[in-house]
């Protein structure tokens, strides 16, 4: 399929590359060349099944009503210079052909899939700060500490150890060589990790802001949350987008993230209020990434009548094993006894991934949608410099049910359908006459 697809972008191109010689920039034939020429192709067509058709080939990641907003903002690009590159990485310079803005992109292709741009970065020219540019010495230290932490945190040791010596393969062999750009740099040592690991919470970060030190609090506490954090979390109600009632006396709550109870409880305990009694209730996380445990524990403590084990956390470097069970007291009512559905999409992550794996393992609700994005383990940040940090898995999850978790491979919902038609697939599945008892008592 990858090879079909890049085979595709190929001929795509060739037009373009005829159209182009002038005094069109020369673009370098490797992966990451042909992907810029075939996207810039399908871009400026304009043409929105074309655009289509090549984001789902290639960029899956945007959306297509994204991507010609932008096409509409910009009318596509014109290519002024190609600059440094590598066969998986290459930088550009473009001007917008509406408002003649200048533009620096940067587009790297998955080293495990060389049909697919993991990252394509367009921003204004002028906004590359020193802290842009990382030095042959600092890129070296950078890569050393990565393979030490990796070796010594990962929560798999001989993953851990695999990942580490790969990295070291590749410094020696020279591929980072060439990348003097930070955001490159850290996405292509997150691309080569995850292309080892397939752990989806595994990420290199880079910041044009100096990077906090880690917290210095005893493994076993929680360090304080950051006010700014604080700050943040109310901005976007804690996640909750949105608790409505739905005819005829339908419970929805969509859901975003599972913030940090410390924060969000009020929030959370003022959602359950306004849904306590709906006769069924729909938790739409479609678009929920993920977040506290804390917070899953707490939503659980809702549903479910008597106190219950949901799971266990396993921490390597600890080597200790944390149960997690519903709270023993809550405020307000309980939504028991009634039917709960959950909508799940791929986007569904991590600690959203863990409500329901939670929920479908003690038969409490009904999974409605597409398979969830499969990343179970505990993340921690680290620091490795002034502008760049690690996400190590440290731990992972065990149900008392199934003895496992789902990591890398998702939580299968009970109906699969469209994660688009996975609410109205819930609401006649809510409206049927065997809950119809329910609802019209």
């Amino acid at each position: 399929m990858a090879t079909r697809s890049l085979l595709g972008a190929v001929l795509c191109v060739l037009p373009f590359l005829a159209l182009a010689a002038g005094d069109a920039p020369s673009i370098p034939d490797t992966p990451a060349g042909t992907l810029l020429a075939a996207w810039l192709a399908a871009f400026n067509s304009g043409d929105r099944e074309r655009v289509r058709a090549f984001d789902d080939a290639h960029m899956s990641w945007l959306t297509l009503d994204r991507a010609m907003d932008i096409r509409s903002g910009t009318g596509g690009y014109e290519l002024l210079n190609v600059g440094k590159g590598g066969r998986l990485w290459i930088t550009f310079s473009a001007k917008e052909k509406t408002t003649s803005v200048l533009i620096s992109g940067k587009l790297i292709v998955l080293p495990d899939d060389l049909a697919s741009i993991s990252v394509l970065s367009l921003g204004p020219a002028d906004a590359e700060t020193d802290a842009s540019t990382v030095s042959a010495a600092a890129r070296d230290q950078l890569i050393d500490d990565v393979e030490r932490l990796l070796t010594r945190l990962y929560v798999s040791p001989d993953v851990g150890q695999s990942m580490a010596s790969t990295l070291k393969t590749e410094q020696k062999r020279g591929d980072y060589r060439d990348i003097t750009d930070s955001l490159i740099l850290a996405h292509r040592l997150t691309d080569e990790l995850l292309a080892i690991s397939h752990d989806k919470h595994i990420k290199v970060g880079f910041s044009q802001e100096i990077v906090p030190p880690d917290p210095t609090d005893l493994p076993d506490r929680r360090p304080d949350i950051a006010p700014g954090l604080q700050q943040r979390l109310k901005a976007r109600n804690c996640g909750f987008e949105k608790v409505e009632h739905l005819a005829p006396n339908i419970g929805y709550l969509k859901l975003n993230e599972f913030a940090e109870p410390r924060v969000c409880s009020d929030t959370a305990i003022a959602a359950m209020a306004l849904l306590a009694d709906s006769d069924a209730v729909i938790f739409d996380l479609r678009e929920n990434h993920g977040g506290s445990p804390r917070m899953v524990a707490l939503l659980c403590s809702y549903l479910l009548e008597t106190p219950t084990h949901l799971g266990d956390f396993y921490d390597r470097q600890k080597d200790t094993t944390e149960q997690s069970w519903t709270f023993p007291y809550l405020p307000g009512k309980k939504f028991v006894s009634k039917p709960v559905f959950v909508l799940t999409s791929p986007q569904t992550f991590s600690g959203a991934e863990e409500f329901s794996y939670d929920l479908k393992n003690l038969k409490r609700a009904t999974l409605i949608g597409e398979t969830t994005g499969g990343g179970a383990h505990i993340v921690a940040p680290h620091r490795l410099s002034d502008h760049f940090v690690i996400g190590i898995p440290f731990g992972r999850y065990i149900s008392p049910i199934t003895g496992t978790d789902w990591e890398g491979t998702g939580v299968e919902p009970d109906v699969k359908v469209a994660a688009a038609d996975a609410l109205e697939e819930a609401l006649k599945r809510a409206r049927e006459p065997t809950i119809g008892n329910q609802l019209n008592r």
